[in-house]
């Protein structure tokens, strides 16, 4: 929204802008079960270890005086990939993965630096998602540039710990103080600096001019850019320039720059670091550690990843007779083992009622007979009553008579039942070291099941009467050893319910990043239609070329020979039966081990929320760490009943999304219709090249391009050029679709009870510039309920717009144009 003020504003020119799962945890000032997690395309090197492990025990020091002698690093697990040999020294992970790691070592996707970054897009004192370094920055000498390894360790566990923000700005890296000065954007505003622009370059010198003020901003140049002073006093601040020798500490409400137009200041409302730091849950119970001893040394264990263990524990009780969940059951299994499970994983299978059964011990999947020999052992008729401990000790026993640790497996428990039993296992699952997946099918499923995926690091689940939630669950529960390319893409997941001769069309776009490995499968209710498939070249598949299983589970599949035709693929289907419900899924992977394909997370902002608590919808589109921008990206969110409520994501920087272009799709959700489990399900399109990537990344070191010595600039090396077509480029259409789990709400009224509990938006972006002989404002309006609906600027950008324009305009200047118009 645009707001041109020159009535209101006129003014002459001559006077004057998770839940994320993790072992993590604090206890008695020290950090336990820190995962640094290596990626599985990483090539071996034994330096590689022995740096991370001098970067955390320094970092462990940094962090003990930063946080004033209140926590540190004790227990920190390397994670080894499986393609790096066997060595005696390597113990078996139990839940950690590095899917789950809260630090990843990766390379970069396409090669313009190793800056260190955390994945961070929730709210301020939110927890970021993983920090990345990469194998470059580890092993070559960084001192100069970003600081000793384990400054920037610190730097970056604040962002993702603590949900604190960087307190400079790329975009902004100067303002205009009260005092009408031009100050760099910084923390705190003793960090002393000189501000130049940087002429011819040769060597390691530059020659440089003085900064020039721009007549139409008031702010210095475009090229300006602020080197500091080598040898400073103040010790503030670690969000700032951690590389300063003398910076050892976060800003205070003492030292802290509320004029600073920073990601730290518009996130956290103008607070200081170490005010959000205390607030922390980390913070409410660490008291100093007493007497002035350093605490020990971490403690580092190196684990490897082994070979995937999977065993599905799935309910056949009587209620599974109804509303055809064991069809559903047993259709969404096939589809998991044929077109999802990773080749060469190890699989096995139990049934449970009352009693449980090994099915199969563990089969490793070859080729189609080991697959098909667990699919004819799916449950084909229902009774008996419910018990999930009985389910579960059998899984365990199945993993284990097949020479085969519980530790590090992964169990996928199934249910539609209650049982009140079902804690008296919780402390044998615990133990067992297995992570456990859990699918809630229907309303009416153990209240106590989700407690078995948080105590284990597990996915949870759950499906409704959306007919393909099961499908989707079992699609979300791929590797978790950090090698996308051997994971399932799924592409569509759709569900018509159809009459008698009708017929039923679609379209799905096949990228050039996907293709190998693709499925397209047919399910029906009554009797199999008529199905016509055709690829972007005209080929055409029928219905004899899809195959039927043999046990009755009513599907049909067709896999495509070779590399699926990159365009789009149309289908149809014709319903020759009475009224029935039709369902379409597109299953894919990596068109190459060495193609990173476009995908699409989600996730809810808490696992649970009690009402009138708003909960944030997150999507991440990205290819590599790059984030794919320009995407329609929609949220469908159904409660126990079936009720659905449909969002629009949006990527702005506005209401619930923290950052403008950075990938990740936000949107607050509200609309609560009663309490219970809620699923998530979230579509990315791509559609006529709207989308492009990017290879901007936010919450990172911050890249210092020299300093001041004795008077003298001293270069670091330059920062590698990123080209124009690698920094936004387009990307073909394309469409994923992912499965953000399921989450718990408590205390909402009854659908039609709930009163107008939230409030508008809050403008975050509010940004005032000289247009002729007058100010224009610009803003992102905000909802009227939080992001929803629209609201009128008055409520909620009062604040905002004084320190705007107090950072572009002198502070006498703008008092006297708001003078007048103080409802603004």
């Amino acid at each position: 929204m645009v707001l041109s003020l020159n009535v209101i504003l006129f003014l002459a020119l001559h006077v004057l802008t998770t839940v994320k799962s993790s072992i993590l945890n604090l206890t008695n000032n020290g950090y336990d079960g820190i995962v640094i997690a290596i990626n599985p395309s990483v090539p071996e090197d034994e330096k590689l270890i022995q740096n991370i492990k001098k970067m955390v025990t320094e970092a462990s020091t940094h962090l003990f005086h930063a946080t004033k002698r209140r926590v540190y690093f004790r227990n920190v697990s390397i994670l080894i990939p499986m393609t790096w040999k066997s060595k005696s020294e390597y113990l078996m992970p139990k839940q950690e993965s590095y899917e789950q790691a809260d630090v990843i070592v990766a390379n970069p996707y396409l090669k313009y630096g190793d800056d260190p970054y955390t994945l961070q897009y929730g709210q301020c004192g939110d927890k970021g998602q993983y920090i990345h370094f990469t194998p470059n920055f580890l092993l070559t000498n960084n001192l100069p540039i970003y600081g000793s390894r384990g400054r920037v360790f610190v730097h970056e566990w604040a962002h993702l710990r603590w949900g604190v923000f960087d307190e400079y700005n790329v975009d902004r890296p100067f303002y205009i103080s009260r005092r009408n000065t031009i100050e760099a954007t910084r923390c705190s505003t003793h960090i002393t600096g000189i501000n130049v622009v940087f002429k011819e370059c040769q060597g390691g010198s530059c020659l440089t001019r003085p900064c020039r003020r721009d007549s139409q901003t008031g702010l210095y140049e475009a090229k300006c850019t602020f080197i500091p002073e080598k040898s400073q006093s103040t010790r503030e601040s670690i969000m700032f320039m951690q590389s300063l020798d003398s910076v050892t500490e976060f800003c205070t409400a003492k030292t802290h720059n509320t004029e600073a137009p920073n990601l730290q200041n518009k996130m956290c409302n103008y607070r200081s670091t170490w005010d959000v730091i205390m607030d922390s849950d980390d913070f409410q119970n660490a008291s100093p550690m007493p007497g002035t001893n350093l605490p020990p040394h971490p403690t580092f264990s190196l684990l490897k990843s082994k070979q995937r263990v999977v065993c599905l524990v799935l309910d056949k009780s009587g209620s599974m007779d109804s509303d055809d969940r064991l069809l559903r059951m047993n259709q969404a299994a096939e589809l998991y083992l044929i077109q999802i499970i990773e080749k060469e994983s190890l699989v096995g299978m139990v049934t449970f009622d009352s009693s449980a059964e090994i099915q199969n011990n563990l089969t490793k999947i070859t080729d189609d007979n080991a697959y098909q020999n667990i699919i004819a052992k799916l449950p084909q008729f229902a009774g008996g009553g419910t018990s999930i401990c009985n389910g579960l000790k059998a899984g365990f026993q199945a993993i284990v008579y097949s020479n085969q640790s519980t530790s590090g497996s992964e169990i996928i428990l199934l249910t539609d039942g209650e049982d009140n039993q079902i804690s008296s296992c919780f402390e044998e699952a615990k133990a067992s070291g297995a992570i456990i997946h859990t699918i809630a099918l229907g309303p009416s499923a153990a209240k106590e099941l989700e407690t078995l995926s948080n105590m284990t690091g597990g996915l949870r689940f759950s499906a409704n009467k959306d007919i393909n939630g099961l499908i989707d669950a079992f699609s979300r529960i791929s590797s978790r050893s950090g090698s996308i390319t051997q994971q399932a893409i799924q592409l569509e997941s759709k569900a018509f319910n159809i009459s008698r001769r009708k017929w039923v069309n679609g379209t799905v776009p096949v990228d050039s990043t996907i293709g190998n490995d693709t499925f397209f499968v047919v399910t029906w209710t009554i009797q199999k239609p008529e199905i016509l498939l055709q690829d972007p070249k005209g080929k055409k598949y029928r219905t004899s070329d899809f195959k039927e299983d043999k046990l009755n589970i009513r599907s049909a599949r067709l896999q495509i020979p070779g590399i699926a035709e990159t365009g789009t693929w149309t289908y149809s289907l014709l319903n020759n039966a009475n009224s029935q419900m039709l369902t379409v899924t597109m299953t894919t992977r990596a068109r190459s081990p060495t193609t990173l394909p476009v995908i699409a997370t989600a996730h809810m902002s808490q696992n649970t929320a009690h009402y009138p608590s708003p909960m944030i919808v997150y999507a991440r589109v990205s290819q590599g760490f790059l984030p794919v921008l320009g995407v329609n990206v929609t949220a469908i969110i159904e409660n126990e009943d079936g009720h659905q409520v449909i969002l629009e994501l949006w990527d702005n920087g506005a209401g619930a999304d923290t950052v403008k272009n950075d990938g990740i799709y936000s949107r607050y959700f509200t609309d609560y219709h009663g309490n219970g489990r809620y699923s998530l399900k979230v579509f990315a399109q791509a559609r006529k090249s709207t989308a492009r990537l990017s290879s901007r990344q936010q919450n990172k070191a911050l890249y210092i391009p020299g300093y001041v010595e004795n008077g003298k600039i001293i270069l670091n090396p330059p920062r590698p050029e990123i080209k124009d077509n690698t920094a936004e480029a387009e990307v073909e259409d394309f469409s994923r679709l992912t499965s953000g789990g399921s989450f718990t709400v408590t205390g909402a009224p009854m659908p039609g009870n709930q009163n107008h509990v939230f409030p508008p938006g809050k403008i975050t972006d509010l940004q005032a510039k000289f247009k002729e002989d007058h100010i224009q404002l610009s803003w992102t309006a905000p909802g009227n309920v939080l992001d929803k609906g629209k609201a009128l600027p008055q409520a909620s950008c009062g604040k905002e717009l004084m320190h705007q324009l107090a950072s572009h305009v002198s502070e006498p200047s703008w008092r006297r144009i708001l003078q007048p118009h103080s409802n603004l």
